[in-house]
């Protein structure tokens, strides 16, 4: 092959980002740095992925008009700040979702909020990132989507099961059916029992796929595939390791801390060598046990302290999956 030894020529940037090129997305990020604090100033929580930002807020029902014009206001000024920066916002794939507890559900306003020259209704459920969020954080959607997704899959492959190899059939349902299971597991903590059983069906009718048996439990076992209450556990369990280690995000590395930075001005002689969580108190367990700061620590806490020491990823992850697989087979014969 002849190396080109020619060049095309030069061309200046002014505005925007060179799309395709390597920095984009760092360079994007930076292009827009100012946008994420003045949204902070409007004391609304915003939260970027590449261009999809989303805005956050929080009030008692008898203050959500209030927020709404909070929002409102703190949109007017995101779109002329994008206007003056040579962007384009977009109010039709704008969308607003009221959250509360089930029980707070009627509170939950029905008039549309303003965004910008445009009236928005509020919806019961939204997407993001591929993670079906419900008004009531019930996650219902997110597990219906996922249940109807891989049972459709299912179905495609049971149709050439019969001119594939086992290996390959079980690749297959690892990569379009398991891969779907397990995404975004961490937030299904805390769940109802009848949506972790609608997400265990799944499971269980690949394993039959794959080696063709009735009885599930030694199929599972065979396959080595831990059952859902286990693979949530070892969702949260990883990334509270990360979290730990300097290898996740910091808006979630801060709002863990262990017992040793907490208890370190009693000193405590135990202090030293504890690796326990800080388990926050919380006001409605219905929600509160199944946000992030709560959850994990107390999947953390549940592992033996062999386990919490191990500093390597890799080797905690195999190791942790062992100890659930054990714990998860147990008792089951």
């Amino acid at each position: 092959m002849r190396t080109p030894t020619t060049t095309s020529s030069r061309s200046p940037v002014v505005h925007g980002v060179p799309q395709g090129s390597v920095l984009g997305q760092i360079l994007f990020l930076l292009y827009v740095a100012d946008l994420l604090k003045l949204i902070k100033r409007h004391q609304l929580v915003p939260h970027a992925y590449a261009d999809d930002i989303q805005i956050y807020g929080f009030c008692r029902p008898n203050s959500v008009n209030c927020l709404a014009d909070r929002v409102s206001a703190c949109i007017d000024e995101v779109s002329s700040w994008m206007r003056s920066n040579r962007l384009q916002d977009n109010p039709s794939n704008t969308e607003v979702l009221w959250c509360s507890s089930s029980r707070r559900q009627h509170q939950i306003p029905t008039s549309p909020v303003r965004i910008g020259s445009t009236y928005v209704l509020p919806v019961t459920s939204v997407r993001d990132l591929g993670l079906y969020i419900d008004c009531d954080v019930s996650l219902q959607t997110h597990v219906t989507a996922t249940v109807r997704s891989c049972f459709a899959a299912l179905w495609q492959i049971r149709s050439v099961r019969w001119c594939l190899p086992r290996h390959a059939l079980l690749s297959l349902i690892c990569a379009l059916v398991v891969s779907k299971v397990d995404y975004c597991f961490s937030v299904l903590a805390g769940v109802s029992r009848q949506l972790l059983y609608k997400l265990q069906s799944i499971l269980n009718a690949a394993a039959r796929l794959v080696l063709r048996s009735k009885r599930i439990t030694p199929l599972l076992r065979e396959l080595q595939w831990l059952q859902v209450s286990e693979r949530i556990t070892f969702r949260l369990c990883i990334l509270t390791h990360r979290c730990l280690n300097g290898s996740a995000p910091a808006y979630l590395a801060e709002i863990i801390s262990l017992t040793t930075d907490v208890e370190r001005g009693r000193h405590l002689r135990s202090s030293t060598t504890t690796t326990t969580l800080v388990v926050p108190p919380v006001q409605r367990s219905t929600l509160g046990d199944r946000a992030f700061p709560v959850a994990a620590p107390r999947a953390w806490n549940s592992l033996p302290t062999s386990l919490r020491t191990v500093s390597s990823l890799v080797l905690f992850r195999h190791q942790l999956k062992t100890f659930l697989f054990v714990h998860s087979f147990t008792d089951i014969h």
